[in-house]
This record gives C-alpha cells, structure tokens and sequence, in this order.
C-alpha cells in the first residue's frame, strides 16, 4: 500500500504529485528546491538553495517518520557543477555517516528558475 506525505514545514507541490510517498519502509521524496515554505520565495544561490531544500525533505521526511539520518540514495540536481564544491559543503552539513549513495547531475534547467533540486529515498 502506499500512502501519501505531506508536511507542513515543506513546499507544496505545484503540480500532481506528492511530496513523498511511502511504500513498506521506503520513503520516496519528490524533489525539492530552494523554495521557502511560508513564502514561497526562492532562496538565493545555489549554496542558500540547496539548504532550504534539505530543510524541506528534512520536514518531508519527518512527517513520514524517518530523517535525513536514514536517507539511502540522494541525488542532486545543479544548473551549474561550478557550484558543487560549495553546494558540497552544505549538504555534508545535515548527514553523518554512514553517508547516503549519491548521485550529482547538471542539468539544463529546474523549475521556477531554481539553481538547485535536491530528491531522496529514505528509510523509515
């Protein structure tokens, strides 16, 4: 069975799908920007973004019952890999070991002109 998250202190989807799904004892995040949750204002850079949207999988992921503590597969999305070491930096923040597997792409563009867009499948 699946069942639908939504949390409060993330983004709402802008379009037909959910914030997460959780399927057994995954959970699967749809993907985040940097994206204020009470605002809805973008945050600037790549760096601000990539924080804000851990912030919200980290609130997705608690309102399924996990945490970025059991994230197994990361992937982050970037307009421009000239970011990734400072973008890097960030995310090592909100992880401990063991480190999740991860996956870092460029990509030509991201929604709302976001630079950042950050997905993970956890463990609940």
């Amino acid at each position: 069975m699946l069942r639908e998250v939504r949390a409060d202190g993330a983004p709402a989807p802008v379009g037909p799908y959910s914030q997460a799904v959780v399927c057994g004892d995954l959970v699967f995040c749809s993907g985040q920007l940097g994206l204020d949750p009470a605002t809805g204002a973008m945050a600037e850079g790549a760096v601000a973004q990539a924080r804000q949207a851990l912030a919200n999988l980290q609130a997705i992921l608690q309102a399924a019952g996990s945490s970025l503590n059991r994230a197994i597969k990361v992937t982050v999305y970037m307009t421009d890999l000239a970011h990734f070491p400072e973008v890097n930096k960030a995310y090592a923040d909100f992880f401990e070991p063991p480190f999740p597997a991860r996956t870092a792409i460029q990509v030509a563009a991201l929604p709302k002109g976001g630079e950042v867009e950050i997905d993970v499948i956890a463990l609940r």
